[in-house]
This record gives structure tokens, sequence and C-alpha cells, in this order.
């Protein structure tokens, strides 16, 4: 038996007003023409916390202090492969939102937390739902 290889990513809640940031991907390959939030994989050395930080600014141009980030909740995830994937919530950052990688994503959208749009990524939104009811730690299309 091998013992599994799993990538390990980051996702962020940015919220305000009960608001959640959305983006939608777009030329990546990958649930294009779905929303997603700022998200991305853990480079080697780096911890889950700094990669966040990281993800923010590149993705959406903020700062975002340590302190400003929750761990909200860890998904053991299968679809193709297995993943663990790291939810964070954060209300203060400094800067202006805006699209910093517009050859991945065309759209980013403020939206009530309650009323996701239709092709929000399956495993976002049961992120979402479990955000809302207090799970911290799910298990995904196993």
């Amino acid at each position: 038996m091998s013992r599994a290889l799993c990538p390990v990513a980051v996702h962020l809640f940015l919220q305000k007003d009960n608001q959640v940031l959305l983006l939608r991907r777009f030329n990546t390959g990958y649930e294009d023409g779905n929303y997603s939030v700022i998200a991305g994989h853990i480079d080697s050395g780096e911890d889950v916390y700094s990669a966040m930080l990281r993800e923010a600014k590149e993705e959406a141009g903020i700062d975002i202090s340590r302190d400003n980030l929750e761990i909200i909740q860890v998904m053991h995830r299968k679809r193709d492969d297995e993943r663990i994937d790291y939810f964070f919530s954060c209300e203060t950052w400094v800067g202006d939102v805006r699209n910093m990688e517009p050859d991945k994503c065309d759209e980013f959208l403020w939206v009530d937390i309650d009323k996701l749009p239709n092709n929000t990524i399956d495993y976002i939104r049961a992120a979402v739902r479990n955000y809302k009811t207090g799970v911290s730690f799910s298990i995904f299309g196993w």
C-alpha cells in the first residue's frame, strides 16, 4: 500500500457586510466559467498562513495581516486525486480589491454568502455551507 501524497491548497473567504468575494475562473483548464474564491497551492517550505497571504496579494492585490486570518475549515477532498484544503476567513485587509490575474480570472463578484451563484464550484459551495453551520472539518467527494 502506498502513502497518499496530497497537494495542499489554501482558500480565502474574504468577507464584508455578509458578502463573500468570488472569482470566476477563466482560461485555466480547471472549472473555467465557474466561481471560486481566492485560492492557490502551498509552495514547498511555505506554511498555510504564508501561502494564504501570498495568494491574496497575487490574486487580489491586497495585504492581510496574519492576525486577521482565521482557519475556519479543513477539507479532505477527492475528485481525480486527493487534496487537503485549508479555508480561511478574513474581514480586514489593506488595499483595494482588484483582479491581478486577468489571464486566469475574468470577474470578481461580491455576493451574499447565502445566495451563491449556481455556477459556484461544488466543493466551494460545500465549504461555505460548512462554514455557515460551524463544521470545521469535512470530507468531500469520497
